[in-house]
Parts: structure tokens; sequence; C-alpha cells
């Protein structure tokens, strides 16, 4: 009895120690202002969401979307995205990089003439499609003369199909860092890419193979050349595609989407209020997750891109935010 009760008496005095020290621990915490947390959301176990350039205006919102991504996997998913500045680099070194149209618009083998008119002409357009005050109906004519008068100037310049490889070799035109991941990953996952583009399908198509790979997962809709016989650009194929009409035109007569019916959980990618609209024309769309690139004009168009976009990503160079998202669901 004498040595369990002294026993007693040990195991008291330490119990009482450790109780000691553990509200000291915890008067601790209290006096410093600093509490033990334990992250429990998926945006807060993600670091990539917790950056200064991640704007996130309804939280809530996009933990519900994630949790349901993830929890329906990638056999339900499809991702579509635009590509100038969205899969392509905004700047580089504080440079701007090259859009597909720039490439050719910069590229040697456009005469000085021809540079001008193209030059005017971004001169004049580019402020319009960024322009915060204007709606998507006020800026469609003038994006519509824009992309008809450049067409024309280009199909003036002779360009050779061969010569795209050069004029895209010379260019500083480049995917964001991460894009080569992407591409190779959702195609071992047999998850399909929409790549919907007001730019040129043909330079597209060169961009992604000079720096990562074509796919067999990945659609291309855009403007592409048309070529004669002997390889020379004589137009351009089919209806315009531009900023503001990427939920029709191209895909109003594909099944693209139809035999996509199954999957029904959508990643936009996109750098403009008219990119929003890519996904129109998915059937059954039960969740669309909507991720804005934001390069320009930022304080100026902030809060319509985070009225808009689920997740805003300001001044971005990478994908490591979309990547991070579709590890979770891959």
């Amino acid at each position: 009895m004498a040595r369990t009760s002294g026993w007693n008496t040990t195991a008291a005095i330490v119990t009482g120690a450790a109780c000691a020290l553990a509200g000291a621990a915890l008067a601790g915490y209290l006096l410093s202002g600093r509490r033990p947390k334990k992250r429990t959301k998926i945006i807060e176990m993600m670091d990539e969401l917790q950056k200064e350039n991640v704007h996130i205006r309804d939280p809530e919102r996009v933990e519900k979307l994630l949790c349901q991504l993830i929890q329906d996997g990638k056999s339900k998913l499809q991702i579509i995205t635009d590509f100038d500045m969205t899969l392509s680099r905004f700047s580089i070194n504080g440079k701007r990089c090259a859009t597909c149209h720039n490439v050719l618009e910069n590229s040697s083998l456009v005469p000085e003439s021809k540079k001008q008119i193209l030059d005017e002409l971004r001169d004049t357009y580019y402020p319009i499609e960024i322009n915060a005050k204007m709606t998507i109906e006020e800026k469609i004519p003038f994006m519509m003369e824009w992309w008809t008068k450049a067409q024309s100037a280009i199909v003036a310049c002779n360009f050779r199909r061969e010569d795209l490889t050069r004029a895209v070799r010379e260019s500083n035109a480049m995917l964001r860092d991460g894009c080569d991941w992407q591409f190779h990953t959702l195609h071992e996952h047999s998850v399909p890419m929409l790549i919907f583009s007001a730019g040129i399908g043909d330079i597209l198509e060169e961009i992604i193979k000079q720096h990562s790979q074509m796919y067999a997962n990945m659609r291309v809709v855009s403007n592409y050349m048309d070529f004669n016989h002997d390889g020379m650009l004589v137009g351009f194929k089919g209806d315009l595609v531009h900023t503001y009409n990427k939920n029709e035109g191209a895909l109003r007569n594909s099944d693209y989407f139809t035999t996509l019916k199954e999957r029904r959980n959508i990643i936009l990618m996109g750098d403009s209020m008219g990119d929003l609209r890519m996904a129109d024309g998915v059937p059954n769309m039960q969740h669309i997750l909507k991720i804005g690139f934001l390069n320009d004009n930022i304080e100026e168009r902030l809060e319509k891109y985070k009225e808009a976009y689920d997740i805003v990503l300001v001044s971005d160079d990478t994908m490591d935010v979309p990547n991070a998202i579709m590890k979770k669901i891959l």
C-alpha cells in the first residue's frame, strides 16, 4: 500500500508540473498574441493561393468549387483556355512579349509600310479592348474592324507557310512557366484542353511546338491561315474569331462539347472579359472555376476582374496556381 501511495504522490507531482508547463505555454501564446492554427480548408492549405498577387473575392464559393472539382476527379474535368497573355507570357524583364499577331507584325519578313499599318491598328484598338468603361457590346464592332484590317495587311505581306517557323523563332513569344508541365500532365491523364484564341492558330501552334509540345488531347479554335498550293498565304479560313465572340463562330456547328458531355466540370482560364464566355457552349455544365490573369491597367480593372473571375492573378507569369489546383484534382 505504501509503495502504491508513493507512486500516486509522485505521479501527482509530475502531472502537476506538466499542467503548470502547459499553462505557462498557453499563457505565453496568449501574451504574445500568437495562436496555434490548424489549416483546415483547401484554400488555406494551398500556399500558391496565399500569395499577395492572388485575389479571391468570395473564398467560400471558391472553397466549395475546389471541393467539388476534387471530389468529382479528372474523369469529369475539361480545361478551356485563352492563349495570348493567358498561356503565353505577358512580359519578361519588364518588356512586353509578343502575341500571335505581334509575331508577324514584328517579323523581319514584314515590310516597314505594313508594320506601320499594323502598329497604328494596335495603338488604335488595343486601348478599346481593355477599356473598363465600355461594354462588350460597344467593343465588338471595333474588334471586328481591328481583326479584319489586320488580317488584310498580313495577307498583303506575301507570307509563305515555311516563314511561320522563322517568325516565331525570331520573336520573344513564350509560354508561361509551368505550361509544359500542364500540357504533359493533362495529356497523361486524358483531360481535354480547348484553346480558344482570337489570335492566329498557325502561329499559336508553332509557339507551343517550339516551347513545349502539341498533344492529342489539345484542340485549338482560332483564326487559321489559308495557303494555296504553292504555300503562299492568300487569306484566312472560316469565320473571324475575335476577343468577344468566343462563345460562337467556330464551334457553332461543332460536336466538340457534345462528345465531352460527361465532362461537366470546367477550369476556365483567360485574361479578358470576353474569355468568360468561352464555356457557354458546354451542355449541362455543373461546376466552373474561372481563373483570370490581369496583366495590364491593373488598378483600373482589378475590381471588375474580381467580380467576374473566381480567382484573379495579378502580374503573374507562371501557371503555379492553375497547376496546383490541377494537381489536387488529378
